[in-house]
């Protein structure tokens, strides 16, 4: 086939009709993009990344292919209406940063009936179930080996549209089954390994409420160095949790059902959670860790400040943090502990920046002592574990 003196050889390699319809509509080479980038905000969380399509970004795979949303087929026709705003089957995955100075992570998104937004009013536009599964099977497995992808697999991603929304922008088809629209998902090494998950806990995400309301409170940075913007998109162990309220711990729930489950860390900071679409045993009662995906859903497309979230995959219960005692007649910080995982770190303020003592504990008939200097200065201190 030749058109505008290029020849496709589509046939003969098996490409997908993607690749030829890029080779005979002349789309630029694209650019390689950070997720840092790509996530960057303004004052008010809403999305700052200057569009620039196509473009490859580069990550590994952090959840299963149907643990976030239901892909299951589910045509919905728009009916005068009567469908409105029902989008049917959904897909979501996440994939995290691995290049050196890059950070976070983006989600990729589909959805089956676009024709039934409220803009498009179209159920044309929508997917058919058949066609649902097709394009459904066309990001769910590599194209030239046809293996399904799995977590911890690194991969690259060709997005030709992406859209902002809820404080995160997402890799998705722009509400739209237009062959330009779509990306690409290739497979650059298997079993490559998922991240380690970053140890922190929820005074690094939200300030504490005093209130007697449980409000969570989140840190906004727009710099993104610090707060729930520097986690989004990361996988992450939060350390001694308890559950407030554990409605939404139900894997057969809706997506927004399963969002109704606040935890606390007993210090007055709260955090919410999103239960995934499959079992995680019985809501613990007691002190557990947590690790997971860190999310945003702030349910706006111009405002993304808050909404910050947990999606959980995998519960540590039995957690129990130890307790800081200060002994001021000998100038010793103590706790008593079983392991050595526990670093003790100073701040000015108790919402300020964490860094570890430098000196190092003594050990002696199981408790972990360290020598400091008291001063004039007011010092906090807490305990992390390290492992």
């Amino acid at each position: 086939m030749k058109k505008n003196g290029l020849i496709t050889k589509c046939f003969f390699y098996k490409c997908t009709l993607l690749a030829c319809l890029t080779v005979l509509s002349g789309v630029g080479i694209a650019q390689a993009e950070t997720h840092s980038n790509l996530q960057s905000v303004n004052e008010t969380g809403a999305s700052a990344w200057v569009e620039s399509f196509p473009f490859t970004i580069r990550g590994v795979i952090t959840t299963t292919l149907d643990e976030v949303l239901d892909p299951t087929p589910n045509f919905l026709p728009w009916d005068n209406g009567a469908n409105s705003g029902k989008m049917g089957a959904e897909w979501q995955i996440f994939i995290q940063a691995v290049d050196e100075g890059d950070f976070g992570g983006t989600a990729l998104w589909l959805g089956q009936n676009y024709g039934n937004q409220p803009w498009i009013r179209n159920e044309d536009m929508s997917y058919s179930n058949e066609d649902w599964l097709e394009n459904l099977l066309r990001v769910t497995t590599d194209p030239e080996s046809g293996v399904a992808f799995a977590p911890g697999d690194l991969v690259e991603v060709t997005a030709r549209k992406s859209l902002a929304y809820g404080g995160k922008r997402n890799i998705n088809e722009a509400h739209s089954k237009a062959l330009e629209n779509k990306f690409d998902i290739r497979l650059l090494e298997a079993d490559y390994g998922l991240p380690a998950p970053e140890l922190i806990t929820l005074s690094e995400l939200v300030l504490p409420d005093y209130s007697g309301e449980n409000a969570q409170l989140n840190i906004f940075d727009q710099t993104r160095q610090t707060g729930g913007e520097h986690y989004q998109g990361t996988r992450v162990r939060i350390n001694g949790l308890q559950i407030v309220n554990a409605e939404g711990w139900n894997p057969e729930e809706t997506w927004s059902k399963r969002g109704n489950i606040k935890v606390t860390d007993g210090n007055n900071h709260f955090f919410a959670l999103r239960h995934p679409r499959r079992d995680l045993g019985a809501a613990p009662n007691g002190v557990f860790d947590a690790i997971g995906i860190i999310n945003q859903e702030s349910g706006s497309s111009t405002l993304g400040s808050t909404g910050y979230e947990l999606f959980i995959q995998e519960v540590i219960a039995g957690s129990t943090s130890p307790q800081l005692y200060i002994d001021a007649s000998n100038g010793m910080i103590l706790w008593t502990a079983e392991s050595s995982d526990w670093v003790l770190e100073s701040a000015s303020t108790p919402d300020g920046s964490w860094s570890a003592v430098e000196v190092m504990p003594i050990f002696e008939e199981g408790t972990y002592k360290v020598k400091i200097e008291f001063s004039q200065k007011q010092t906090f201190y807490r305990l992390r574990k390290n492992k």
